[in-house]
């Protein structure tokens, strides 16, 4: 009797704080735009335990475009989303009274990569008279690849084709399939279709297009204001994933987010890794600098798809990346 009695008291002191630790974890849903290496600062404190380490439980989905992702945050579906900001520009400039604003900034550029059909010296005056694949029309993906057309004297629609036609979760495979002489893919999606010889790499939009936020995440004011530590703990996080990317190699890189991207060879995913640190992809903390924001609707404006400008203090709270340790 006494062996079963100190035997029930040891599994009740080893079982009690299991079940107190689970019940400090707080789940946040967190929905992004799309699962590409290019988050590799996220994916990373993800597999380091830094959100873990904070008391947070990242619950992850995929929305296929930012419009989804804006969707699931304003409907309630997610707590966070993870998309370009012209998300968050639309919707404010729709008068709505909960928008939802930036708190933490991940990329500073674009992140795509222009393939062409043939391993070519590339000069952007190829694209004249030429169809490329540019993604959902009023996305930043797609306008940054018009910005940069204009920056090289290319005229979208008038001296070159860009087709918003086929979803940016399809391109790929549009491509590959015969459609379009040029695409602009993320990686790994860019190098894979290159190591199956089905197209080849051939510059990066973003060196073209100078620093702009092209990824954050964002919250609904009401969010932010009811859970106001977990945005901090998580954004915390998120400051030690760009941290630890900057100081480690593209190798530990991979290997750190290997998990994420089970279908893709490791040397292939350090061979992004490494692209991604050759163009200074990645913020260095979730801060976002207000310049920056300005060449994004510079970007947009170009595009034709903004009709206001927004300002810096109404589409950004920075409070907790400025904060952020």
């Amino acid at each position: 009797m006494k062996k079963l009695c100190a035997l029930i008291l040891v599994l009740t002191t080893l079982l009690l704080p299991a079940c107190g630790q689970k019940e400090d974890v707080t789940v946040v849903r967190l929905n992004e735009v799309t699962h590409s290496v290019f988050y590799a600062p996220f994916y990373a404190a993800m597999h380091l335990g830094f959100f873990a380490e904070e008391g947070l439980e990242i619950e992850l989905t995929n929305g296929g475009g930012a419009d989804k992702v804006m969707t699931a945050v304003l409907s309630g579906q997610a707590d966070i989303g993870l998309a370009g900001p012209e998300a968050c520009i639309y919707v404010l400039l729709e008068g709505r009274e909960d928008y939802p604003v930036v708190f933490a900034q991940l990329t500073k550029r674009d992140g795509s990569f222009l393939v062409g059909r043939t391993d070519e010296a590339f000069s952007w005056e190829d694209l004249r008279g030429a169809t490329i694949l540019g993604g959902r029309k009023g996305g930043v993906p797609e306008m940054t690849l018009e910005y940069v057309m204009r920056q090289n004297g290319i005229v979208p629609q008038e001296d070159a084709v860009v087709d918003t036609s086929v979803q940016f979760n399809m391109m790929a495979g549009a491509f590959t399939g015969g459609n379009g002489d040029y695409v602009a893919l993320f990686e790994p999606t860019a190098t894979e279709v290159e190591l199956e010889g089905k197209g080849c790499v051939l510059t990066s939009i973003g060196q073209e297009s100078g620093e702009i936020p092209y990824t954050a995440f964002f919250a609904a004011q009401s969010y932010l204001e009811k859970n106001a530590d977990t945005a901090q703990r998580f954004t915390n996080a998120v400051a030690r994933g760009q941290a630890w990317v900057r100081s480690h190699t593209a190798a530990e890189i991979a290997e750190a987010i290997a998990d994420q991207f089970p279908d893709t060879d490791l040397a292939v995913l350090e061979a992004v890794c490494q692209r991604h640190l050759d163009i200074d992809a990645w913020n260095e903390t979730p801060v976002m600098a207000e310049a920056s924001l300005e060449r994004l609707q510079d970007v947009m404006e170009t595009a034709g798809e903004l009709a206001q400008r927004v300002a810096f203090a109404d589409l950004v709270d920075n409070r907790f990346a400025e904060a952020a340790k």
